[in-house]
């Protein structure tokens, strides 16, 4: 778990494909697209290749374009797989699929639940983000900053920190930030790219399942259930678990949020998503069902129906209570 060594895994090696976890947000986006950069920079190959697509939102991120979506039969050549914010390998979906003998795993992240599945494992959960581990190693590279990379890596601090309102948020994050700024960033641009462009449809879709919400044990609990027959024919543009998240923080007296959602074309498969205030280590709960994250917000997909996964988790919310 050394810096050290994760540079040292850096200078080693020539040829990189990088990746991060599924449904992939602005800390893996950015953290993913400056390491990119910085591998670009010293001479050397990196591709990017995702699970998924770019979200909505992100198409502003110098270098996106760049992004492969993973499709069956893709052949990349590379001596290292760099697995950035990412807890586990399975995290990255068909990506872990390559043919990975021979290739050296290098395993960036600051996830607590991360399982160290790699050669070279820089786990630092002290960190906002894998964004600033990221620049950590920038730093230790010895490498030049330029206003694309600190772009890249002020997106993955800002929504990592729900910009920098959450209790990861420490004065370094801050000063780190201070410094990416210096670069010219237009935060009022980038917030607005990120969070101030939903359109107007899938706005409409979230003022019909905010009626939805609930609250359990004198409302210290709050929880949302959707259904895939309300999503089955719609598109969503935006991140719709993180927004209707984000809003049920706001209630008075909450102490954890729960969105229970059916996943799109998966029978009896559930995914989970926790928030907390502090109070409640959600990462613990997650991770009693296969999932994992952070201290107060986590994530775990599980099987079974929704009613039979909702009461199950719950139950388990309340017993940390």
């Amino acid at each position: 778990m050394s810096l050290r060594k994760a540079a040292a895994c850096v200078k080693k090696h020539k040829r990189f494909l990088v990746t991060a976890h599924t449904t992939p947000e602005g800390d893996a986006l950015g953290s993913e697209l400056a390491f990119w950069h910085m591998i670009k920079a010293q001479g050397k190959e990196a591709v990017i290749v995702n699970h998924d697509g770019v979200p909505y939102g992100y198409d502003f991120l110098p270098g996106v374009g760049s992004i492969k979506k993973f499709q069956d039969g893709l052949s990349v050549e590379f001596d290292c797989l760099a697995v950035l914010d990412c807890s586990d390998l399975g995290r990255c979906g068909k990506v872990a699929q390559l043919d990975l003998k021979g290739k050296t795993i290098l395993n960036i992240d600051h996830h607590i639940s991360n399982e160290m599945f790699a050669d070279v494992n820089w786990v630092e959960p002290r960190y906002s983000s894998t964004a600033e581990m990221i620049y950590k190693l920038n730093k230790k590279l010895g490498l030049a900053l330029d206003k694309d990379i600190a772009l890249l890596l002020y997106v993955g601090i800002m929504t990592d920190t729900g910009s920098f309102r959450y209790s990861n948020t420490s004065s370094s994050t801050h000063k780190i930030a201070a410094e990416l700024l210096g670069y010219g960033i237009n935060v009022s641009q980038v917030y607005k790219n990120i969070f101030g462009n939903i359109p107007f449809q899938d706005m409409k879709l979230l003022s019909a399942i905010l009626p939805g919400m609930k609250r359990q044990e004198a409302g210290k609990i709050i929880w949302f259930q959707i259904e895939h027959k309300l999503l089955r024919h719609r598109k969503l543009s935006f991140d719709l678990s993180e927004n209707i998240l984000s809003f049920a923080r706001l209630v008075q007296g909450a102490e954890v949020v729960v969105l229970f959602k059916e996943n799109l074309g998966v029978k009896d498969e559930i995914r989970v998503n926790f928030r907390s205030q502090g109070a409640v280590d959600v990462n613990k709960i997650a991770s009693f069902f296969g999932g994992g994250g952070h201290r107060t917000a986590s994530g775990a997909t599980i099987r079974g129906k929704i009613d039979s996964v909702r009461r199950k988790v719950l139950a388990k919310i309340r017993e940390a209570l």
